[in-house]
């Protein structure tokens, strides 16, 4: 269940800019690193609706909602101009905000049709979801599950490079790889969609037989949170990224208790989760 409606939230900071990125904890894989803190950006569900109409929900940055609003209705083609746009409502949640957007006559009736276009939409992995409680959905805990070494993460990303045979004659694929408990690259798969390479990584690793829970999981896309929805529900153990999670990323896998890791481009490793492990 989403969270009451904040009471502080007005009208006029709907289209304010995103607040400061948030402070969070982590350490570095490193003997003895002492904790630290590092600045992710927030991001939140964002549920809309055109004349009571569910249409889509999205993971957006929590600033300029109506600049955003008004841009996705005209660049989905819902409306012609946004003088088609009469009103704007935001209610604010805890890790959401539903939008409930009034729109002329002749938009609305061309809506019904255009939702159907939107079908098969992959733009932003959540699009086309019809409740905010699908895209902040109840996901079971997982087992703890023991961190990888801190020598499988040495070199992984020219590692990763060689094992993304796609990429190297094409390049804009992203990749999700499996590497069992001994630091191996076993499995690779490639998409254009982040989204879409875990999901067929998560299928071959089924049909292989392989407990995931073993080894770890790489994607080298940034780690949204449908990804964490992703991996917890295959149950994996460890997930890492090679781009920076966002605040609400980190906060999912902490609830969840998925081992989280950040490979940045010339730095330690960082854990993010668990958080029992951040003690320095």
């Amino acid at each position: 269940m989403l969270c009451q409606v904040d009471p502080t939230a007005e009208p006029g900071d709907a289209n304010a800019p995103a607040p400061q990125p948030s402070q969070v904890a982590f350490r570095e894989y490193l003997p003895h690193a002492p904790l630290s803190h590092a600045a992710l950006a927030a991001e939140i569900a964002l549920a809309i609706t055109f004349n009571g109409l569910s249409q889509a929900v999205m993971m957006v940055s929590p600033g300029n909602l109506e600049d955003f609003i008004r841009g996705f209705s005209l660049s989905n083609a819902i409306i012609d101009s946004v003088d088609e746009i009469y009103d704007i409502r935001l209610s604010h949640f805890d890790q959401a905000c539903q939008a409930d957007v009034q729109i002329s006559s002749r938009a609305f009736w061309a809506l019904k049709d255009h939702r159907r276009q939107m079908a098969g939409t992959s733009g932003c992995g959540i699009c086309g979801v019809e409740a905010l409680e699908q895209a902040l959905p109840q996901l079971d805990i997982l087992q703890p599950c023991a961190l990888p070494p801190a020598a499988h993460f040495d070199g992984i990303r020219q590692r990763i490079e060689q094992a993304q045979q796609l990429a190297r004659s094409s390049g804009a694929l992203h990749a999700a790889l499996y590497f069992d408990a001994n630091g191996k690259a076993l499995l690779c798969r490639e998409d254009i969609g982040r989204h879409n390479a875990l999901d067929k990584l998560i299928g071959a690793l089924h049909l292989a037989e392989v407990d995931a829970r073993q080894g770890f999981v790489v994607v080298t896309s940034r780690c949204s949170l449908e990804l964490i929805h992703k991996a917890v529900r295959a149950r994996l153990g460890t997930l890492v990224s090679l781009s920076a999670p966002t605040a609400l990323t980190v906060r999912w896998a902490l609830k969840h208790r998925l081992n989280l890791i950040h490979v940045p481009h010339r730095n330690a490793p960082r854990i993010y989760s668990p958080i029992q492990e951040l003690s320095p």
